[in-house]
């Protein structure tokens, strides 16, 4: 088979131009080629009057060799190598005390059991919240205006805080061990729709990939796996400075059990704050990490097809957006988690605090776009020498947040905002799951972060005109970006305490979904080391 790149067409091109065109290319005939699959494919928006998908194929066809000379020195044919990640020589089950124990069944924990459960390690995964049909009704019931239950939220539970979101699949992490590869290639085989695998921008959606995690923790219990929800971790044991066992308690019954193990993946998520107390006083080693904290700002979706896509707006899916500046103090201010035909959401965890994040579905229907528009902060922001101090300034926030909003998500316009007038509502009604109240936002915030955000959406609007719109809405607090700690590890994946592995977004080794899954492979491969394997 062969690769064939840079294979530009309009927008709206149909699929037998698509052949046609790969056909041209090559100067063969079109039905000379037996097979095409599209390997990658990205939008060059450059021209907004020319807008183009760029397209990576893989074809097979009649009389290769020949085809690859008369196109040498072309440099967009080549012979096409199929690459795809394997996975380790599969262990010997082990004993029944010494199987590796997983916490957390986020992105991370999630595919390290997916990997053990394949090599035959028999994994056994502790989540706090409940399986996701479950959790999906407990967040319903919440965001209607129910009680938060605090195991089982936005943050917590089985598909990790990603499960409400836009389910974004794009990562910077390098893929060269194919790691990615495998999480997008698995995301498919348990249902999620095949242009993940080569769109340039990959997207599930919260509705489908709640079913995703569905079908990915069947297949971890079929390869014998075991998983134990509502379950809340609540010490770690050492013995002569080596993980022994875990003490877990089931919130639901109050039961309490003792699980001997030798090896345990510590995935527990970025909100996971009485973990992070608890590993404090047990003298596991962490660090203060920058993070960024600031709103979800929302804009018509219309608009920003327009900006993003000008007169081809109507053929093209609903429009993201990257953007970036940075304020007179140094600091960055950006675009996170853009979630296209979106919603803001009440992603609390902790009672009397409030939080927001950004949802969509996988049609990105919504009449609204929203991302987290947020400023960095360092440890150096943060007074004193505690590791959690981090955390204490998110909560803070949270808290300012909940008593701004009366318990509702307190939301102003940015021309109310920018210019300290009081908030009113706008000609824009915010779409959100939770309900709402208008409130000034800068008195949630220290002085130069509401600095920082004025300025910076003010300068994002000196290039991506109308981005600074008098009725846009802003709505507080965005303070979950990424974990406030870092739970320290060496480059076999893990803690000074021997036998613990910090892994994913919440020990500060990932930042999404992908990236959090491919740690979590990267950790199951490093704890399959001193397993005894099969001849």
């Amino acid at each position: 088979m062969l690769l064939l790149t840079q294979v530009k067409l309009p927008v709206d091109h149909t699929e037998e131009e698509l052949k046609a065109k790969a056909a041209r290319v090559l100067k063969i005939r079109p039905d000379s080629i037996r097979f095409l699959r599209i390997r990658k494919r990205s939008l060059d928006a450059r021209k907004k009057d020319q807008l183009l998908y760029v397209y990576e194929l893989v074809l097979s066809l009649d009389g290769e060799k020949e085809i690859l000379k008369k196109n040498q020195g072309k440099g967009n044919v080549s012979v096409y190598e199929k690459t795809e990640y394997l996975f380790h020589p599969v262990a010997c089950p082990p004993e029944e005390n010494n199987r590796p124990v997983i916490i957390g069944l986020g992105p991370a924990g999630l595919f390290c059991g997916y990997v053990l459960a394949k090599n035959g390690l028999r994994p056994i995964l502790i989540e706090r919240g409940e399986r996701v049909k479950d959790r999906t009704e407990s967040v319903n019931r919440f965001w209607e205006g129910g009680e938060l239950n605090p195991d089982s939220n936005v943050q917590f539970g089985e598909g990790g805080a990603g499960t409400f979101s836009d389910g974004k699949l794009t990562t910077l992490v390098k893929d060269k061990e194919k790691r990615g590869q495998l999480v997008l290639e698995t995301f498919v085989q348990m249902g999620a729709p095949e242009d993940i695998l080569y769109v340039g921008k990959p997207h599930i959606g919260t509705d489908i990939l709640r079913d995703v995690v569905e079908h990915l923790r069947e297949e971890i219990l079929r390869e014998g796996g075991e998983i134990h929800y509502t379950t809340r971790m609540e010490q770690i044991h050492l013995k002569d400075g080596q993980v022994s066992g875990i003490s877990c308690v089931n919130w639901q019954t109050g039961a309490k059990t003792h699980i001997a193990c030798r090896r345990l993946v510590l995935a527990p998520g970025h909100s996971a704050r009485d973990t992070f107390a608890m590993l404090r006083e047990l003298g596991v080693p962490m660090e203060r990490k920058p993070f960024a904290v600031g709103v979800r700002m929302e804009h018509p979706q219309e608009f920003i097809n327009r900006v993003q896509y000008g007169e081809m707006a109507s053929v093209l899916p609903p429009a993201d957006y990257r953007v970036t500046a940075h304020a007179s103090d140094g600091r960055g201010v950006y675009s996170f988690c853009m979630c296209p035909g979106g919603y803001v959401v009440n992603a609390s965890s902790e009672a009397g605090h409030l939080a927001v994040n950004g949802m969509s579905y996988h049609d990105r229907s919504s009449p609204h776009a929203n991302s987290a528009i947020i400023v960095t902060v360092t440890p150096d922001d943060f007074a004193g020498e505690d590791v959690l101090a981090g955390v204490a300034f998110q909560r803070d926030l949270e808290k300012k947040a909940y008593e701004t909003g009366g318990g509702a998500i307190p939301v102003q316009t940015w021309k109310s905002f920018s210019e300290d007038l009081p908030s009113t509502p706008g000609s824009l009604t915010p779409v959100t799951k939770g309900s709402v109240r208008y409130a000034e936002l800068s008195g949630i915030f220290p002085e130069y972060i509401t600095r920082a955000l004025k300025e910076g959406i003010r300068q994002i609007d000196t290039h991506f005109h109308g981005f600074a719109m008098d009725e846009a809405l802003l709505l507080a607090v965005e303070s979950r970006s990424s974990s406030p700690v870092r739970i320290l590890r060496d480059e076999d994946c893990q803690s000074s305490i021997g036998g613990l592995y910090p892994c994913g977004e919440g020990a500060g080794y990932a930042g999404g979904i992908m990236s959090a899954a491919m740690d979590g492979i990267r950790v199951a491969e490093a704890l399959t080391e001193g397993y005894e394997t099969r001849k």
